[in-house]
């Protein structure tokens, strides 16, 4: 029997059959997907913020309670990720449970600020840490740390668009790499003496507590716990997601929860709490009070892999997003097709790489990410309130191993730990969350113009 030939029309394999859609294919399983949410948690932040938390509260065990708490709201974050994910297995996550929900606007909106800052902002910031550290291990001037982080962006780019397997590998020998980069640093630092604290630290004040001191304390530690919401947006390509999401969410978060607390349990014993509230890089600080000049030259290595990592994942999930928006008719329509081949979407990871390298040479991404941060928080809420519409709808798929323990408690719970944050966010610079909201309602008059019918578009 003759081979059926196929050939391509616009995105579409085609036969004498007609043309057949080409989707994505479900090539990820539980140790993939637990690797990515780890991988979209663990970046830059643990290696730093702890220092931020103990300065805002003033003890071991306020800051210790302050990472707790946390990592409570990530883990019922979670479960309601999971359920949304096992309910609705599609590529996009976040923008698909919003349009189903809220409708195309909050949706697009979502996407929009996800394109414009909160993915490529993320992605241009982490690439020019990573340069940093890399060009410092390579003895390499700062004149070269812009292009390295380009060339990073592209070659990552370049890897995703190669096939989500591709991606994911990179991302999982990444995630493994952190990992092990802090289990050293936490197994340094809970091995320490505690005369290792440097000799210039004085005591820290024990800080009052208040409703706004605790989200001071806060903030940080939700934005470095953030980021599982990635495992969703590949949900499209996770075989038997119903089961196998729920699953790896929440192992990738206890998994995470546990790396946090124990890495500021090393910190604590190795600096002290006025140690680690005066310290600029508390990693470095910890490793080389233990271990001396190398020490630091080691936990370097780690962040480099840990940021390299987080880079790769960001890059491989965001232009999930896009795919679904540009299927809707709010995007290009050249971003909704997939490569025949390699079942990946080619054109929006490719405007995702112009415009993040547009961010790292242009230095703005710092300045827009303290602008928008606070939104990440405003859809995060948004989302996990999408739960209650998708319950009313009746239970989840037979085999799914979602369950949001508490419901309906917890997810009210989270939404308002979302909000709280939101309002802390806004209390401690309320310029630029006046910014930031303006960034993002300038999405409004895109959504609308890409609301328009496809002939109207195209004669303007």
């Amino acid at each position: 029997m003759r081979r059926a030939e196929f050939h391509y029309i616009n995105g579409f394999r085609a036969n004498k059959m007609g043309p057949v859609k080409i989707d994505y294919a479900r090539r990820l399983g539980l140790f993939d997907g637990t690797m990515l949410v780890i991988g979209g948690i663990i970046g830059a932040g643990i290696f730093l913020n702890p220092a931020i938390v103990a300065e805002r509260t003033g003890s071991a065990l306020g800051t210790l309670a302050v990472w707790g708490i946390g990592g409570v709201v990530a883990l019922i974050g979670a479960m309601c990720f999971g359920e949304l994910g096992a309910r609705r297995p599609s590529a996009g996550g976040s923008y698909v449970y919003l349009r189903d929900v809220f409708g195309a606007l909050p949706a697009f909106l979502y996407g929009w600020t996800y394109l414009l800052v909160v993915n490529s902002g993320g992605i241009a910031a982490v690439g020019v840490t990573f340069a940093s550290y890399f060009c410092r291990l390579a003895s390499l001037s700062d004149s070269f740390i812009r292009p390295v982080a380009v060339a990073a962006l592209v070659l990552l780019h370049g890897i995703n668009i190669l096939g989500i397997r591709p991606g994911a590998v990179t991302t999982n020998v990444f995630t493994l790499l952190r990992l092990a980069a802090l289990a050293a640093l936490i197994a340094t630092g809970l091995a320490a003496v505690s005369s290792a604290a440097p000799p210039e630290s004085v005591p820290v004040a024990p800080t009052e507590w208040s409703l706004s001191v605790l989200g001071a304390a806060l903030i940080p530690v939700l934005f470095t716990y953030g980021g599982w919401q990635h495992s969703n947006h590949v949900a499209g390509e996770i075989r038997d997601p119903a089961r196998n999401l729920p699953r790896a969410l929440l192992l990738g978060v206890s998994a995470v929860v546990a790396v946090y607390m124990l890495a500021n349990a090393a910190f604590l014993h190795a600096l002290g709490v006025s140690g680690l509230a005066r310290s600029t890089a508390p990693a470095a600080d910890t490793m080389t009070a233990v271990l001396g000049p190398w020490g630091g030259s080691l936990i370097a290595f780690g962040i480099m892999c840990s940021t390299f990592g987080f880079m790769s994942l960001a890059i491989l999930a965001g232009p999930r997003i896009y795919q679904a928006m540009a299927e809707d008719g709010l995007f290009f329509e050249s971003a909704s097709r997939l490569h025949p081949r390699y079942r990946t979407p080619t054109v929006a990871i490719l405007v995702q790489a112009v415009w993040a390298i547009a961010l790292t040479l242009s230095g703005s991404y710092g300045q827009l990410l303290d602008y928008v941060v606070f939104g990440d928080w405003i859809f995060f809420g948004l989302t996990v309130a999408t739960l209650f519409f998708y319950r009313r709808r009746g239970a989840p798929p037979e085999g799914s191993s979602a369950f949001v323990w508490g419901y309906p408690v917890t997810p009210l719970l989270f939404i308002l730990v979302a909000a709280f944050a939101v309002w802390s966010s806004i209390v401690s610079n309320p310029r630029n969350a006046a910014i930031g909201g303006g960034l993002i309602t300038l999405g409004i008059p895109i959504y609308f113009y890409w609301s328009r019918a496809p002939g109207e578009r195209r004669q303007v």
